[in-house]
């Protein structure tokens, strides 16, 4: 197998101190540093995926619901939008950005700057399989980790490098992935 490290949306705006934290995002970010620090080697590459938002229309609201709408975060050419300072030394081989007018939950939405899709940048280097790391594993990595299936790719989220908005979602995004073959395991164990 030709395996991929998929790193979605490890971005300041989503760790502590950001416009839409998620509980343990700093702690996250330091884990996926220090696991690609010392796991780069069993990785054909590493993509990143950012939030990059320029007017996701009904996306952004001042009076978010937090299920569809949010507060603004990720926003295009921001500190908070670019990746994660921990991650300075990753180097990663795709880098994508997804959301400049939508919503876009999957890094499988995003581009690089030639405008080609993570999908199709995957299939060029002949990886079919990926580990999906990153944040938040309720939202993003569980539209990520769904769509890399949908690629026809064999998909495992690594557990401890990612975490949720809420226990409650992360309990139900497992379930999701789970059910629908999503191999779900701590990084020691990949």
């Amino acid at each position: 197998m030709t395996r991929a490290l998929i790193v979605v949306d490890v971005q300041p705006t989503f760790c502590e101190g950001g416009a839409l934290p998620v509980a343990g995002g700093n702690a996250v970010a330091e884990a996926i540093a220090a696991f690609a620090e010392t796991r780069r080697g069993d990785y054909a590459l590493v993509a990143t995926t950012q939030d990059w938002h320029i007017d996701p229309g009904a996306h952004f609201s001042d009076d978010p619901d937090f299920i569809d709408t949010w507060p603004p975060h990720g926003v295009a050419g921001t500190d908070e939008a670019e990746l994660h300072p921990v991650l300075a030394g990753l180097n990663p081989d795709i880098s994508v950005r997804k959301g400049q007018y939508a919503a876009a939950y999957s890094g499988f939405e995003g581009t690089d700057e030639a405008g080609v899709g993570l999908g199709d940048l995957l299939v060029a280097a002949g990886v079919d399989a990926v580990d999906v790391v990153g944040l938040a594993e309720s939202h993003c990595v569980l539209r990520t980790a769904l769509d890399a299936l949908d690629e026809g790719l064999s998909v495992r989220v690594l557990t401890d490098l990612t975490a949720p908005v809420t226990a409650e979602q992360g309990e139900s995004a497992r379930d999701l992935m789970a059910d629908a073959g999503v191999v779900l395991e701590p990084s020691t164990a990949a």
